[in-house]
């Protein structure tokens, strides 16, 4: 009798345990986030359209991971194919469905569609690891109780739920539990933006130098880039309606590199932020030194982003250098990196970016068979890399030509995705994302 009296305890404890995603929560237990925009309206509206918030419909995201995931027959890349829910549904995945990116979405629960939200984010009580999203979420019980909502505050009120002040919140790691990706089989690195951050000079022990993810993507909005290499300027404000007014309310708009995915959800500000982030992370400089052997040297610096530029998936997404040399008249002479007929990325051009491999030296294209790293080319936080042009060398058109003078144009250009692999994916320009000019340099050099 005794045994049998205490099953159901046991039973319950288990259910409502939150020792990470080993064990069961329940769907149930989630406030939905028009629930929490009832009294945080400002910040229910920037979060709305985010990359945040559209994490599980992100049109591109299900392309690409559907289609990779077709085909695959060995285990352990089918397992890495279908690990995707864990960031991008993650309040679905940690109350038991879906488990794994290949489920039946149509089954999915409202609230689970919403992405990362709300009460997922402000129910974290910690982290297990960091990566594959390793937070530890101990959420109330539904509105009726909803219990502690956990923040950066420790004078924070509410009627409606608990408050609680975390120094998670505070910190880098909340985002690195996510924003760090290893292959869930081979372990291989996937994403490494928190350990970019964490090996940089901004997580410094100096309080006053010490800038972590929030020091600048939760003090971006319009007309505030808020990088490295701009002010930062507090956001003074309410976080909750009719509240009192704080000299900074950490804004929720969640904005990185990609414009696109929030601009076709209709975000147009998030679209314009994206851009404004990008064209304040790095500088370019042209050093015509070495013109006269038909060489030019051009410094990309970092100088702007917590992080290598670029990051997060850059197997997919694409930073690359242009660069063009005309004569006096206009002429061209040389150029490397320009789009093709079909908006690709020439295969010979200088592209910042990381390759993956099969194990056996050969490069893969799915992230699900990637067993190696065979090119880590990027630019770290607040370090530069100069590129060596041998422009004469490499075009006859200079050969024989007396110039007495030429303009070089270089241009550090971004986009969100491959436009070969989205081409291939979902079809001939389903998908066109747009280009962005990170940095340009001009240089017009007597010979």
């Amino acid at each position: 009798m005794f045994i049998k009296k205490i099953v159901p305890c046991l039973v319950i404890t288990l259910l409502y345990s939150t020792q990470g995603y080993g064990n069961k929560l329940m769907i149930e237990q989630f406030i939905s986030p028009e629930t929490c925009g009832g009294c945080h309206s400002q910040i229910y509206d920037q979060w709305q359209n985010s990359m945040h918030n559209l994490a599980h419909n992100d049109p591109v995201y299900l392309a690409v991971s559907q289609f990779f995931m077709s085909g695959l027959s060995d285990k352990d890349e089918i397992a890495e194919a279908e690990s995707c829910v864990k960031c991008h549904t993650p309040v679905g995945y940690i109350t038991g469905y879906p488990t794994k990116s290949s489920d039946d979405r149509t089954k999915i629960a409202e609230i689970a569609t919403h992405g990362i939200q709300c009460d997922y984010c402000h129910s974290a009580t910690g982290a297990d690891k960091m990566y594959n999203n390793g937070l530890i979420i101990n959420p109330g019980n539904g509105e009726d109780d909803p219990g502690i909502k956990l923040g950066p505050r420790k004078d924070a009120e509410s009627d409606f739920h608990e408050t609680k002040f975390s120094k998670f919140h505070t910190d880098s790691n909340i985002c690195g539990t996510c924003h760090n990706v290893k292959h869930v089989s081979f372990g291989t690195d996937l994403e490494t933006t928190f350990d970019e951050w964490e090996k940089s000079p901004y997580n410094s022990e100096d309080p006053e130098k010490r800038v972590t993810c929030q020091g600048c993507h939760m003090y971006q909005r319009i007309g505030i880039p808020a990088t490295g290499s701009t002010d930062r300027p507090d956001n003074k404000g309410t976080a909750v309606d009719d509240g009192p007014v704080r000299d900074h309310v950490f804004t929720h708009n969640f904005v990185g590199g990609n414009g696109f995915i929030p601009g076709r959800s209709g975000s147009d500000d998030k679209m314009k932020m994206a851009e404004d982030r990008l064209k304040n992370a790095a500088t370019l400089l042209i050093d015509d030194s070495k013109v006269k052997e038909g060489k030019l040297n051009i410094t990309i610096t970092n100088s702007g982003a917590g992080h290598k530029l670029p990051t997060g998936l850059t197997d997919f997404r694409q930073m690359w250098l242009e660069i063009t040399v005309v004569d006096g008249k206009g002429v061209e002479l040389f150029s490397s990196g320009k789009l093709d007929e079909n908006g690709y990325v020439p295969e010979n051009s200088i592209i910042f970016n990381t390759v993956y491999g099969d194990g056996k030296g050969n490069p893969v294209l799915n992230i699900a068979k990637a067993r190696e790293i065979l090119k880590d080319k990027r630019i770290l936080p607040m370090q530069s890399l100069t590129e060596e042009i041998n422009f004469v060398a490499k075009n006859s058109k200079i050969f024989g030509k007396k110039l007495e003078e030429i303009n070089v144009h270089a241009r550090l250009l971004y986009r969100s995705g491959s436009k070969k692999v989205l081409d291939q994916v979902a079809g001939k320009n389903k998908f066109i994302m747009p280009v962005v000019t990170m940095a340009e340099a001009d240089k017009t050099i007597k010979l």
